[in-house]
């Protein structure tokens, strides 16, 4: 079954269906955690539509709301109120085995640390992905995607900080998934590092068509995306349509 034809479950939870171009749709959505006898509003009533093959940045200082956002569009968290719809499935009525199977099968996430295996070579380490998806790339294909073509077989310690944060998208878009979604992919980088996995992401957008979706609190970034989502005290604040966009090498840091 191809991914365009899988459900994120086996119990189907249908919603009314999207427009074709429509990969999420979130409805009223809102996130409080409860510490101690203090309540934290992480999202305070998020209306979002996010379209296939779009590159968006969620951009916003540190406690705007971004990251939860992200978790809940990946399956990571649930929100307290509100809907996710992806596909026509209300992710926040999914049960736990069909928001695994939504993460292993459809999303892709790429996390400001590396996190690879230390003893793997950076070809296994994208092997560990593709082993379990159901139409995945070969590690090969997706490294050279990213531009480490000839550092199949080195190890993450024989690696820069730029090249393994390359191995981990690598290895998040080797299961071809529908969506690419990255926590502060640059956020322990220099900017001349940061700028070649941006080069990498924008890559991956442009010649697989994934939706992708990059959190920042760097502005700078904002430029090379189709659109521009500004978040503050877990609100949306704006959005910003970017007409002519930069390649990564023309965005000021």
């Amino acid at each position: 079954m191809s991914k365009s034809q899988q459900n994120p479950s086996d119990k189907k939870v249908t919603h009314e269906a999207l427009p074709e171009n429509v990969v999420f749709h979130v409805h009223g959505v809102t996130k409080t955690y409860q510490m101690g006898e203090v309540q934290v509003h992480a999202l305070r009533g998020i209306d979002l539509d996010l379209y296939r093959g779009e590159l968006t940045v969620l951009l916003g200082a540190s406690g705007s709301g971004k990251s939860t956002l992200l978790n809940i569009l990946g399956g990571l968290d649930l929100p307290t109120d509100g809907h996710v719809i992806y596909a026509d499935h209300d992710l926040t009525r999914a049960s736990e085995d069909a928001l695994t199977e939504y993460r292993r099968y459809h999303v892709g996430f790429v996390f400001q640390f590396y996190n690879l295996i230390p003893s793997l070579t950076a070809r296994e380490n994208v092997a560990v992905v593709t082993e379990i998806a159901q139409s995945p790339m070969t590690p090969e294909e997706a490294l050279k995607l990213v531009g480490l073509g000839e550092r199949l077989d080195h190890f993450p310690a024989q690696l820069s900080g730029g090249e393994q944060q390359r191995v981990a998208i690598a290895r998040a878009i080797a299961k071809n998934p529908d969506v690419l979604l990255c926590d502060e992919p640059t956020g322990a980088l220099d900017s001349q590092t940061g700028i070649m996995v941006l080069e990498a992401l924008q890559r991956v957008n442009r010649e697989l068509g994934t939706s992708t979706v990059i959190i920042t609190h760097n502005a700078g970034i904002a430029q090379m995306a189709n659109r521009v989502i500004h978040l503050a005290d877990g609100r949306i604040t704006n959005v910003d349509i970017n007409e002519t966009l930069l390649d990564p090498k023309e965005l000021s840091w």
